[in-house]
């Protein structure tokens, strides 16, 4: 039970970060997850060898306790959710939950922001902080999450070998090890060559002070080496302000919507796309589609004899 629970806030955590899970998501989350471990505890099972049955067996017990519909997705949801990261994370060989099929629930759009939004957010990183350093950086983190589409996790764990000789491509480590390329805008490019300039320079410094390099693009001195998602998540948001954006609506993984959004409304493929982000499935890809109503309608409006007035 107490593994469980350190696995569940250790997940919840990453969702905060990662995924802009909203307060009352996260809390919604951690009561399912908190209840699905309590009845695998009374059950004398835990999440090291929770199986596919069990996860079936706790659902139908949702169901006869009276559970709505949009309540047992919801808790199918998080119990999924938190396989997958396990899997991804390397605390469990399998994922018993994969191919559960639940009462469904309707898909919410993702959160995205405008080109111009993200011009001006763009526009703040190279100006809101104090230091020269920091803007340099904060201008090559936010250049090159918005030319890529990363996952915030795989942005700030960027080997510093990856930058290496003005690349017009980045490989780039994914979920399960996956590895793909994506390319590079020359904006960037620049600003990935002028970070490069600071945190080298930053490295020699500390080596003839005895201190021993990083491999990292963005090194910190936390335990992990690097900056962490949640250091970024935060910094995100102090970006916002400046540029007049809520921070509410702001975080990494709106910027990797707002990548994919860009993408296809001036006319990328979904298969492109989809190789791009990394996903596994193309159907994750097709949420994206929304943005092209808009298009369609003024493409009718615009052309269609009948439209004309």
């Amino acid at each position: 039970m107490t593994t469980m629970m350190r696995r569940i806030q250790t997940f919840l955590e990453a969702q905060a970060a990662e995924l802009d899970a909203a307060t009352n998501t996260q809390l919604a989350y951690a009561r399912d997850l908190k209840d699905f471990a309590g009845w695998l505890d009374r059950k004398t099972r835990d999440f090291d060898n929770a199986t596919r049955d069990d996860i079936e067996a706790y659902l139908i017990f949702c169901d006869a306790q009276g559970l709505s519909r949009a309540t047992r997705a919801r808790r199918l949801s998080a119990i999924r959710q938190l396989y997958r990261f396990a899997f991804d994370e390397g605390w469990r060989s399998e994922n018993p939950a994969i191919q559960i099929k639940g009462p469904g629930r309707d898909k919410r759009l993702p959160k995205t922001l405008s080109t111009d939004e993200v011009g001006r957010l763009l526009g703040s990183a190279r100006s809101t902080a104090k230091a020269p350093e920091d803007q340099v950086r904060d201008t090559c983190l936010m250049e090159l999450l918005y030319a890529t589409g990363m996952r915030v996790s795989e942005l700030v764990g960027l080997p510093a070998a990856a930058a290496r000789g003005d690349p017009r491509m980045l490989l780039i480590r994914g979920k399960g090890g996956k590895e793909r390329m994506v390319p590079l805008s020359p904006p960037a490019r620049a600003a990935l060559s002028a970070w490069l300039k600071c945190r080298d320079a930053k490295a020699e410094a500390g080596h003839a002070e005895g201190k021993a390099p990083s491999k990292f693009l963005f090194p910190s001195r936390g335990k992990q080496g690097h900056l962490t998602r949640h250091w970024f998540y935060a910094r995100i948001k102090d970006l916002a302000l400046p540029a007049g954006i809520a921070p509410s609506k702001v975080t990494p993984h709106t910027l990797r919507h707002a990548f994919a959004t860009h993408l296809l409304a001036n006319g990328a493929d979904l298969r492109s796309i989809q190789t791009l982000l990394g996903h596994a499935d193309v159907s994750t890809t097709e949420i994206y589609t929304h943005v092209l109503d808009e298009r369609l309608r003024d493409l009718v409006l615009d052309h269609h004899p009948l439209a004309k007035s």
